[in-house]
C-alpha cells in the first residue's frame, strides 16, 4: 500500500457520519420518550396513593367520631351523602331520637366538619380575598351506613380516580353511579364501626 492510498483511507475512516449521527438521535430519541411514559406513569400512582391515604384518613375521622358520641351514634346515619353537592348549612340532625341535645348538637357538628373536610376545607388557598379548598380528595362523597339488624356501621368515602379501573367491591356503595356508567373510575374505601364496643 502506497502513503497516498493510507492517508485516504485514514481521511475515509475519521469521524461519524452523519447516518450513524441520526440513527444515535432516534435511538437516543425512543430511550427518553420511554423514560417520559414511566415518569408519567408514577405520577398517576403517585397521586392515587395520596388520594386513597386521604380518604383512608377521613373514614378513620368519622370512625373516631361516631365511637366517641355513641350514645347518639344513630344520628350520624340521618344525614345520606356528604361531601360534593351537600351544602354544610343543610346539615342538622338535632331532631334525631337518639341521645341528649347536647350529643344531637355534637353529631350536628362532626357532620358538618366532616362534610367540610371531604371538601378540602381544611387546607385552603387564599386567592383575591376569597379562601379556595385545595386540599379535597377528587370529587369525595362520604357515606355512613347502618345495618338495623347488627347495629354496625360502615362508613365509606368514595372518590374520582385518574384513569378506568374496576370498580370497587358491591358491598361499598357510596358514590355509586356518580363517576360514569360503570364505576370504573370510582374507588372507594370502608371502615366497619362497632359503636356499641368503644369504650
Amino acid at each position: 500500500m502506497t502513503r497516498k492510498q493510507s492517508t485516504r483511507r485514514a481521511r475515509v475512516q475519521r469521524g461519524a457520519t452523519l447516518i450513524e449521527i441520526l440513527v444515535s438521535m432516534v435511538i437516543l430519541l425512543v430511550g427518553l420518550l420511554g423514560l417520559i411514559g414511566v415518569m408519567i406513569q408514577s405520577q398517576r400512582a403517585q397521586v392515587e396513593s395520596y388520594q386513597r391515604s386521604q380518604a383512608l384518613m377521613l373514614v378513620q375521622d368519622m370512625a373516631s367520631r361516631i365511637s366517641t358520641n355513641r350514645v347518639a351514634a344513630d344520628c350520624y346515619d340521618d344525614e345520606g351523602t356528604l361531601g360534593t353537592g351537600k351544602a354544610t348549612a343543610d346539615i342538622d340532625v338535632t331532631a334525631c331520637t337518639a341521645g341528649s341535645a347536647a350529643q344531637k348538637a355534637r353529631a350536628t357538628a362532626d357532620l358538618q366538619d366532616w362534610n367540610e373536610l371531604l371538601k378540602g376545607g381544611a387546607e385552603t388557598l387564599t386567592v383575591s380575598g376569597a379562601a379556595t379548598p385545595v386540599g379535597a380528595v377528587l370529587n369525595a362523597r362520604g357515606c355512613i351506613n347502618k345495618d338495623a339488624g347488627t347495629g354496625v356501621f360502615q362508613v365509606s368515602v368514595a372518590w374520582q380516580g385518574a384513569e378506568s379501573s374496576g370498580a370497587p367491591p358491591a358491598g361499598i356503595t357510596c358514590g355509586t353511579g356518580s363517576y360514569g356508567a360503570d364505576d370504573a373510575n370510582r374507588r372507594a374505601v370502608s371502615i366497619t364501626v362497632f359503636p356499641t364496643l368503644a369504650l
